[in-house]
């Protein structure tokens, strides 16, 4: 029975969840890292919130983990990079707090336009300031926002509600999505010249880094009033001190920090700054909403092989799970035969589907494909890691569909390019059964399956006999014999299922008969 770990405090909806799916849990949140550390290794799965560190140094002592889950959209205290090269599955929840997220930024743009928090403490204080805290309305205002997915686009509707304009900044925003929205796509530097207020919607990646640097910030229209609801690091926090000491910035709002908890910060205390504990999410709605959706994802993909919302590798639905399972497991043997004959001279590989295969998601069948060719080289290969295996050795991968159906109902091609030229496999499905139709040009019919010999030999009369007496000789039993070939007196090709694995000493003794040309021993 697979088992979760769930390792920062969650809604108990959650542990309920994975229950009802057969899955064991232990609920232990607030374990040091090195006590985490010493239980990881009995664990399936794990859920997690922004509390537990996800480092190598953890990856590397859970041997069973498959999938990481995060209650939430931010991934940063996960290591994708170790969890990806040790197949590991990560999954973020993007949509469970987007409505909170997104309500949180229009929240603080209320206060910066208003001067609530100040208001209050003077009114608090005993003070009746009326004429000092003089607001702007957000009516007629433009609005820019940086980054338009998800919840920008939820804070975009509440934006056009208010009558604001919007613009946004977003390499990956389509003109089309823009008009749906109802807002205008920019480039940054038009958005940072217009915008009356800003609000950052993206995630902290090596080319959203301080976005809002010093240089940025200068060109940001005077008064600009700033929201930093997305992750701390998007903003140079020195640099709007600054700016807001200088009064180029009216006002700024920040919900999270370069360093987090921030115990401390320039901003602390200056005039026009609003900071909030990193409450984007903090909503009873939403830690109900994260906490159901990752525990769902993470028993999907342990129960079904779904995957849903992963940060390393493509989506799965649990609808395409069963159907592309057969497929999967067509297109992972397939990759390991033309990895075992093949080898290191691998140059680059194309996956082609036909017929019913065109109709699937290709992702996990080339994921597949790829993890079978790549266990060649390593023992821990799996379709997470395998993609970024064969980008480390420079394989150019390549996805072919054909709508035509052939002479089977279904069919997956796998063709490597070597320096001897390109060679090419091809299985389909009996049933859901995977079965081998073509091998390197020879036709011939296999199940791939256990431990095998790929032979290539002339074809010549009594070659068979002596090839059963060989392996006789050597106390190997045939299971099954398929062969096939190009035409009479040509090259054979040979794919024997046998009894118990082949070692070097029998291969050496085969290669001896008269007319082979290569042995190898394969296993699946």
């Amino acid at each position: 029975m697979p088992k979760v770990l769930i390792s920062d405090s969650m809604d108990p909806r959650a542990a309920a969840i994975f229950r009802e799916r057969g899955l064991a849990v232990d609920e232990r949140a607030g374990l040091a890292p090195d006590e985490l550390k010493t239980i990881i290794a009995d664990y399936d799965g794990l859920a997690i919130r922004s509390a537990t560190k996800v480092t190598a140094d953890l990856l590397a002592a859970a041997p069973r983990l498959k999938v990481v889950g995060r209650a939430g959209i931010g991934v940063d205290n996960v290591d994708i990079a170790a969890a990806t090269a040790a197949g590991v599955v990560v999954m973020n929840t993007p949509f469970g707090n987007a409505i909170t997220t997104a309500e949180h930024a229009i929240a603080l743009m209320f206060a910066l336009a208003r001067q609530l928090p100040e208001a209050d403490a003077s009114t608090q204080a005993g003070k009746w300031e009326k004429n000092r805290f003089m607001g702007v309305e957000l009516t007629g205002k433009t609005l820019g926002l940086i980054g338009a997915g998800n919840i920008g686009s939820i804070v975009a509707a509440r934006a056009l509600g208010l009558k604001m304009k919007v613009v946004a900044y977003d390499p990956f925003l389509t003109p089309e999505r823009a008009i749906e929205l109802g807002i205008e796509k920019a480039e940054l530097d038009e958005l940072l010249r217009r915008a009356d207020f800003i609000t950052l919607h993206t995630p902290l990646t090596d080319q959203t880094r301080g976005i809002l640097g010093r240089d940025a910030l200068a060109r940001t229209k005077p008064g600009v009033r700033i929201v930093n609801c997305a992750r701390g690091g998007l903003i140079d926090e020195a640099a709007l001190k600054d700016a807001l000491d200088s009064g180029h910035v009216a006002g700024a709002a920040l919900d999270v920090f370069e360093t987090e908890p921030a115990k401390s910060s320039p901003l602390f205390g200056t005039p026009g700054f609003i900071s909030t504990p990193h409450l984007g999410a903090s909503t009873s709605e939403a830690q109900v909403n994260v906490a159901i959706q990752v525990a769902e994802q993470i028993a999907d993909f342990l129960t079904s092989g779904a995957v849903a919302n992963a940060i390393n590798m493509p989506s799965l639905s649990a609808e395409e799970a069963p159907r592309l399972k057969p497929y999967m497991a067509l297109a992972e043997k397939l990759g390991r035969l033309v990895g075992q004959v093949v080898g290191e001279e691998v140059r680059g590989v194309s996956i082609e589907v036909e017929g019913a295969a065109a109709e699937l998601n290709p992702k996990p069948i080339t994921g597949a494909v790829l993890a079978g060719l790549m266990g060649t080289y390593s023992d821990s290969v799996n379709m997470v890691n395998a993609p970024v295996l064969a980008r480390q050795r420079g394989l150019d991968v390549r996805e072919i569909r054909h709508d035509r159906e052939g002479a089977y109902h279904t069919l997956v091609a796998v063709e490597v390019a070597t320096p001897g030229g390109p060679r090419r496999v091809a299985g389909t499905l009996f049933g859901n059964h995977p079965r081998l139709v073509e091998l390197f040009g020879i036709d011939i019919e296999a199940e791939l399956a256990g431990a095998m010999l790929y032979i290539v030999n002339t074809d010549t009369p009594g070659f068979i006999g002596k090839l059963g007496t060989a392996l006789g000789d050597n106390g190997i039993n045939i299971a099954t014999f398929n062969l096939g070939r190009r035409q009479a007196h040509s090259d054979a090709a040979s794919l024997v299922a046998v009894d118990g694995d082949i070692g070097p000493e029998v291969v050496k003794s085969l290669c001896r008969l008269e007319g082979v040309r290569e042995v190898v021993p394969l296993r699946f």
